[in-house]
């Protein structure tokens, strides 16, 4: 099959097409797994998640139609299902390493338990959007990386030729700056 655009697989979709799921498949489906892989660490649980989200992909459009952001659309399903996969299978070591990650950006956002802050959700993304396209590109694709895709230090050193301590370094100065970014646009952390 030949891969078709975005735009052409969103309306197989739309038309409740059964192959805008194999399009989507042959097109994105490798990313999707190594996405997934990079969290639940087990191939077969990864391609369980992959195929999940092709379901839920189904069911989400319509209403949805990610004609110009479909991979984005579909990272962040099959992401969220894999951190719900990796909490429902009670996988201790990977669950600590995403307490870890939480613990490094609580220091930068703020709580999410008032429902002020659970109003005010659609604008700080717009403000963390933000903040990362201020970024230059090798510190937003380390940010990314470590908080969006779960890398190790270990793996973005290897992934961008830096030392781990460069990373490390990288990391801290971009939360700190993330955090004064937050707080001079009044967000109380």
């Amino acid at each position: 099959m030949k891969a078709l655009e975005d735009r052409k697989i969103v309306e197989l979709f739309l038309k409740r097409d059964e192959s805008a799921i194999q399009y989507t498949s042959e097109k994105y489906g490798g990313r999707l797994r190594s996405l997934s892989q990079g969290i639940v660490q087990d191939l077969q649980t990864a391609e369980e998640c992959e195929n999940d989200t092709y379901m839920e992909t189904w069911n989400s459009i319509p209403p949805n139609e990610p004609n110009n952001y479909l991979y984005a659309f579909l990272a962040r399903i099959i992401r969220h299902i894999s951190l719900n996969c990796c909490r429902d299978r009670d996988r201790l070591k990977r669950n600590a390493y995403i307490c870890e990650l939480s613990t490094e950006m609580e220091q930068c956002i703020p709580s999410p338990d008032d429902c002020e802050c659970r109003i005010d959700d659609a604008v700080l993304k717009d403000e963390i959007n933000g903040f990362l396209t201020s970024l230059d590109a090798e510190k937003r694709n380390i940010f990314l990386r470590r908080y969006w895709y779960l890398d190790s230090i270990a793996d973005i050193s290897k992934r961008f030729g830096l030392s781990e301590s460069k990373v490390k370094t990288t990391l801290f100065r971009s939360r700190n700056k993330l955090r004064e970014h937050l707080k001079k646009e009044g967000y109380p952390l």
